[in-house]
Order: structure tokens, then sequence, then C-alpha cells
């Protein structure tokens, strides 16, 4: 075992091993890169259906269990049916299908989650709102959404850590990325890259879900962080 880690302190206490375009910092960029990407779309996608249906309390079940799908089919499954798909559409291997699989990942929390935490807002605030004269847009924006807000981002939350630790599996297809330890060091027998590679992402998730404790009070409207309301209402967000 000291011998192993004296292998992993020499690997990383070298130059060679940290830049040029197969160097850990540039593979651990690329890996942030992709996941915030696919999170930014996942939500971009998710978020505006599931703030309608949540606000309006209906529809939300059925289309649920539609989007859930992505949790029904395994990430490896998604990026073998669309390897294929990527290539007849000339867009080559790699990236692509790593992030469709990794878009489905993110999107089944951050619906569900949002069409909960709105759907679920006190109808006595909600009468409260409307008889103050407020619109039902002014009733989404202004009174639904940021009571939802803690909700929602502990579901992106969620999401990106989840994205952060699959997306390893894009080196399967070619991508680069963290992964391509894992799947190198497999290949050629190097334990110390695997173990590089497995260590390096798990770190990025605890960062990444870290990071979002510690901006939840910058981001969240005053009063409504998980901290302010003492700790979150159970089985309100099933992620």
């Amino acid at each position: 075992m000291i011998e192993f880690l004296g292998e992993v302190g020499a690997f990383l206490s070298s130059p060679d091993n940290w830049w040029g375009p197969r160097g850990l910092a540039v593979r651990t960029r690329d890996h942030l890169l992709l996941s915030a990407f696919a999170v930014a779309v996942a939500a971009a996608i998710a978020l505006p259906p599931a703030l309608w249906l949540g606000h309006r309390r209906r529809g939300g079940a059925t289309v649920s269990a539609i989007v859930n799908i992505g949790r029904a089919i395994p990430s490896f499954g998604i990026v073998a049916i669309m390897l294929p798909i990527s290539l007849w559409l000339g867009l080559g291997i790699g990236f692509w299908p790593t992030f469709v699989a990794l878009v489905a990942l993110a999107m089944p929390p951050i619906f569900t989650n949002t069409y909960t935490a709105v759907a679920e807002v006190d109808p006595a605030i909600r009468e409260a709102a409307l008889g103050m004269g407020m619109t039902g847009a002014q009733l989404l924006f202004r009174t639904e959404l940021p009571l939802a807000m803690p909700v929602i981002w502990t579901a992106l939350r969620v999401s990106s850590v989840q994205v952060v630790a699959t997306a390893t599996l894009g080196a399967v297809v070619g991508w680069g990325g963290l992964g391509r330890y894992v799947i190198d060091g497999f290949a050629q027998g190097n334990d110390v890259f695997v173990f590089v590679g497995g260590a390096v992402v798990a770190l990025l998730a605890i960062l990444v879900d870290l990071g979002f404790s510690w901006t939840e009070r910058l981001v969240l409207p005053a009063g409504t962080s998980h901290r302010d309301r003492g700790e979150m209402r159970q089985g309100t967000a099933p992620v």
C-alpha cells in the first residue's frame, strides 16, 4: 500500500501529468464543462413545463412518469443507443452520446421536484396572493417560485452531483474527461490511473455538492433556504 501511494504521489507531482491535452487539468476542465452544460440544458428543458404544470396543479403525474423514463434506462444504455444515431447524423462519437445520456439523467429530479414544490404551495398563500390582485403569472413568479426555490435548488444540486459522477461513462465511447484515466487504467493494468481518475471524480462530486450548499443563501430568496427554515420538509421532493 505504501508503495502504491508513493506511485500515486509521483504521478501527481509530475508536471507532465497535469498539463497538455491529456493532462489532469485539461481533463478535469472538460469533465466539468460537459457536466455543467448537461445540467443547464436539462434545467432549461425541465423547469418551464414543471413550473407551469405545478402552478396549474394538473398533468404532472403523467409527465413525471414520462420524464422518469430517464431513470428507468441506465445511462450506459442511453450512450449505447445514441452512439449509432450520432454516427448516422455525422456528429461523431464521444461527446453527443455522453451529453444526451447526462441530460436524460439530470431531468427527472429537476422536473419532479419543481412540479411537486410548486404544486404543494399552501393553498391559503395562493388565495391571499390572488386576493391582493395578483395575476396568475405574478402568483407563480412572485409567490410560488420563491417558496419552491429551496426544493428546486436541492434538485439542481442532486442532478449536478449525479452528472459529475456519471460523466466518466463518456470515455467508453471515446470522449475525454476524467473517465479516460479509469478506462485507460483498466486497459493498461495501471492501478494508479484508475485510482487517480476515480479519486478526482469523487472529489469533484463532493466539491459540487458543497458549492451548492455554500451558495444557497446567496441564490435563494431571504427566509426560504433550508437553513433559515430549520430543515427541509420530508417527502416533498422525491430525489
